[in-house]
């Protein structure tokens, strides 16, 4: 289904009916697509109606997408585009942060996003977060910037299940870079350091921040500290699991985000009890 503005701008899909059950929307991080959440979907309740967006920033998106620095407008377009607006929100990685960004802006010009859209709860997977602007340094941005390529092979390895060979691997992770290309990446570290900046009070819904014991993408301490600054959120952080849980822990991710979604009151069925052996943090 297209978003208003046409194919650019994103699309949304539905992907399981539901029977009465909440309405969830799942959005990708950079250079991937909606797949990514396919084997979480399959564990889902099927009194779900979960819907999965595509947005220019998709690993076969708008070529020149980063050359735009309005990246909220994309994603209020797929948020606009879910059939009575979406309940709840899954956002990996970068799509957090434009997420984030988006409530941010429009509060500060006295609008309130998440009522617009009808959106009870947040699930921020992966998050890019930090505190104050003086934990950005110059180490942060080598990182980010010359090891960018390594981020992007780390996506290929989960997706593939470790089947393709390391130099395949590492040729398709800096072709990857190179197509999101110096501008995107500049959209991508411009959230980054403006997360400092935003008036996390304003995110008055309910919250689950979920993150990767493993993950050199987003590290999981920003994901715990994103949660403290949220009025109403809990952070969990899975053993074991880098920057994809929705895909290398998809048992767990189902399961956590189904109880997230029971305690907004939806009345969604209950999933089976998964052990916990998670790393958990309240607010």
């Amino acid at each position: 289904m297209p978003a208003p503005d046409g194919p650019g701008a994103g699309t949304v899909r539905r992907r399981t009916a539901g029977a009465g059950g909440p309405r969830l929307l799942m959005v990708h991080g950079l250079a991937e697509n909606d797949s990514v959440w396919d084997r979480s979907i399959g564990l889902l309740p099927p009194a779900y109606e979960v819907w999965s967006a595509r947005l220019p920033w998709s690993a076969e998106g708008v070529q020149d997408w980063g050359t735009d620095g309005d990246l909220a407008g994309p994603l209020a377009r797929v948020l606009a585009a879910v059939p009575g607006g979406p309940e709840i929100v899954v956002a990996h990685s970068m799509s957090a942060a434009v997420l984030l960004d988006l409530v941010d802006r429009e509060s500060r010009r006295g609008g309130d996003a998440l009522a617009r859209f009808g959106i009870r709860g947040l699930v921020l997977v992966s998050p890019f977060y930090r505190r104050t602007a003086e934990e950005f340094d110059w180490d942060t941005i080598s990182h980010y910037l010359n090891d960018f390529h390594l981020i992007m092979e780390e996506g290929l390895r989960v997706h593939s299940g470790d089947r393709l060979p390391v130099s395949l691997r590492a040729a398709m992770g800096e072709r990857v870079r190179d197509r999101v290309g110096p501008y995107g990446w500049l959209r991508f570290f411009e959230l980054y350091l403006r997360t400092p900046q935003l008036q996390t009070g304003r995110i008055t819904v309910p919250c689950l921040v979920l993150g990767g014991e493993k993950d050199f993408a987003a590290p999981p301490g920003e994901s715990v500290v994103l949660a403290a600054a949220l009025p109403d959120a809990r952070a969990l952080v899975l053993p074991g699991c880098g920057h994809f849980p929705m895909i290398e822990e998809a048992e767990r991710f189902a399961s956590e985000t189904v109880t997230f979604v029971n305690s907004l009151g939806t009345g969604a069925p209950q999933r089976g009890p998964v052990p916990d052996t998670a790393l958990e943090h309240r607010r």
